[in-house]
């Protein structure tokens, strides 16, 4: 099992994100990885309170730590790429971490061949703050 960090929004509309990101969690599993979703286990009451921007900010680097053990990013996009999305993958880059780009929804063919034709390119060639409103024209919080 690859060692998979899951990316994929929480801020903003968290009643919609945090269903998608346990179906991320989900599609992960049943493709044979080990996945960890972050901002699903440190955002749990009790654990840290995303709220409170000393606490976010502590549960987001406890996360991208995270990097320096994972075999595989994977952005789940049908929800627009968020900020902290950008930051997982600029770690991934800088600890040379494979991206993969990934849809649970249905996505016309030539914007999953742009996503895809990134999931192969050389971690150099990225650049990620410039793709934060590509995935259909949205941004997250």
């Amino acid at each position: 099992m690859r060692l998979t960090i899951i990316e994929s929004p929480f801020a903003g509309d968290v009643e919609k994100h945090i269903p998608y990101a346990k179906r991320a969690v989900h599609d992960a599993l049943l493709r044979g990885e080990a996945p960890i979703a972050s901002h699903l286990l440190f955002t749990r009451k009790g654990v840290l309170d995303d709220a409170k921007p000393d606490e976010r900010q502590l549960g987001i680097e406890a996360g991208l730590a995270w990097y320096q053990v994972a075999q595989l990013s994977a952005l789940y996009l049908d929800c627009g790429q968020s900020h902290g999305m950008i930051q997982g993958e600029e770690r991934a880059t800088a600890w040379g971490v494979p991206i993969e780009y990934r849809f649970l929804e249905p996505v016309p063919l030539t914007e999953r061949l742009y996503w895809e034709s990134l999931s192969f390119s050389p971690p150099c060639a990225r650049r990620p703050s410039e793709r934060l409103s590509r995935c259909h024209g949205k941004t997250s919080a």
